[in-house]
């Protein structure tokens, strides 16, 4: 074993100072002759050591901040070139422990032992790539420490959905598992309409009813089976008019719960129109897609919803509602949804990586499931229906938007074992939904 020593002896304050005089006081020991220290290391000296099998990345601690310089980044660049294998103390150095920002250059490992807690860094942004798989050592902080901080931030593991999962009961019938009004559709849009309805029917949603404009609806019922589509006055450009809204309000008063926006276009009545629906209906609602494109002009109706309300926006969405830059959003992702969450008196899901639930009273769960390849068109409509199929199934709001996207997620990574990041397409994540669900419940998969 070789300590290379990056900082000067005076440099070592604290806890790094105290451990230095331990490992000095260890190379007095015989049975420690195979232990060496080098100090004043740096790319030169390391390179002209033969390869390591393991290297062990101690070089900055969880309070780093800023870009990696001077011999330190050369010596990070070094660890990345040497193609050994890496181990990280708590978060690589070069993360923001924080966010996980790298302003410049980090420390690539292979895994990252972290002690106590994982660190917000090690989960998203470029932190969640460089930290490889992260094992959380138990340092004897007793538990009682972690409850009376006020922690209001989780990651959410399979275990933690399998408790939240729906049960179905022994006397169970379509209309009490769930009647979900969907809301959905315009001229080229019709996809999202049919993904949306066929998830929250393979989510296990008891019946499915779809307003669409009445000149697709040939187009949608060559598409759906399960799903009872049904003709609604439409625009000149075939999208939704506020001509529909005593067909729409008969089926809200059907429903347990309504969903706006997949695919229902931009135009100026039928944005109109969801905004008249946020606040005229008193049921739970979801909002995606296009329903929050209107929302954007006009969010003071949401805070004064009584029925609880989901949003399921992604960084574009959310930019435009909150006034926010998107590189603000996405620096900031957890901070932000929570903050917004509280503002809109919404359930937010901050569709990205990772995606982030959070709750009007400041909870944020952050999704530990998912992949790149899923960054594709119609993968939110399949989220939508999920949700909302959960929800409709009488467990918690909050419950449904978290289980929701970690199956999303999950059936995203089986369909990324099957077609690979690059060919994956939304109605292969659909197509995984099923068995994704059958083994959450089970506790199967890895």
């Amino acid at each position: 074993v070789k300590v290379f020593l990056c900082a000067g002896r005076r440099e070592l304050t604290g806890d790094p100072e105290t451990n230095f005089g331990v490992l000095k006081e260890a190379l007095k020991w015989k049975k420690h002759q195979k232990l060496q220290l080098v100090e004043h290391a740096n790319a030169r000296k390391l390179g002209a050591y033969p390869k390591p099998d393991i290297l062990v990345d101690a070089i900055f601690g969880t309070g780093f901040t800023g870009a990696v310089r001077g011999e330190y980044e050369r010596i990070i660049r070094w660890m990345n070139e040497s193609r050994s294998k890496v181990i990280a103390v708590d978060i690589p150095s070069g993360v923001n422990a924080d966010n996980g920002k790298v302003e410049n250059i980090a420390v690539r490992a292979d895994a990252t032992i972290t002690m106590g807690l994982r660190k917000i860094g090690l989960l998203v942004h470029r932190g969640r790539e460089c930290a490889g798989r992260v094992f959380v050592a138990d340092i004897g902080i007793p538990r009682a420490v972690y409850d009376r901080s006020g922690i209001k931030t989780w990651l959410v593991e399979k275990d933690d959905v399998r408790r939240m999962l729906p049960r179905r009961p022994f006397d169970a019938h379509k209309h009490s598992v769930g009647k979900i009004f969907v809301l959905a559709g315009a001229r080229g849009l019709t996809g999202a309409a049919v993904m949306s309805c066929q998830s929250a029917m393979r989510a296990g949603a008891g019946a499915v009813v779809l307003g669409t404009p009445k000149s697709l609806l040939p187009i949608i019922s060559r598409k759906l089976t399960e799903v009872m589509p049904h003709p609604l006055e439409e625009t000149d450009v075939q999208t939704i008019s506020k001509k529909a809204l005593p067909e729409i309000d008969r089926f809200v008063q059907w429903s347990d719960l309504v969903v706006i926006g997949p695919g229902l276009g931009r135009n100026k009545e039928t944005q109109e129109l969801i905004l008249d629906l946020v606040v005229s209906i008193r049921k739970p609602i979801l909002v995606d897609a296009d329903g929050l494109n209107a929302l954007a002009t006009e969010t003071s109706s949401l805070k004064k919803r009584e029925a609880e309300t989901i949003l399921t926006p992604h960084t574009g969405d959310l930019a435009r509602i909150s006034c926010r830059e998107a590189e603000e959003i996405e620096e900031g992702r957890i901070e932000v949804a929570r903050v917004q969450a509280r503002k809109l008196n919404s359930i937010l899901v901050l569709k990205g990586a990772p995606t982030v639930t959070a709750t009007p009273d400041g909870r944020v769960y952050i999704n530990s499931t998912g992949n790149p390849g899923m960054a594709t068109a119609g993968a939110g409509d399949v989220l939508t229906g999920t949700i909302a199929a959960l929800w409709g199934q009488h467990i918690p709001a909050v419950d449904a938007a978290v289980s929701g996207v970690f199956l999303h997620g999950w059936a995203g990574d089986m369909a990324r074992a099957k077609y690979g990041e690059m060919s994956l397409v939304a109605t292969d994540i659909l197509e995984a939904l099923p068995a994704a669900i059958r083994q959450v419940k089970a506790g199967d998969g890895s």
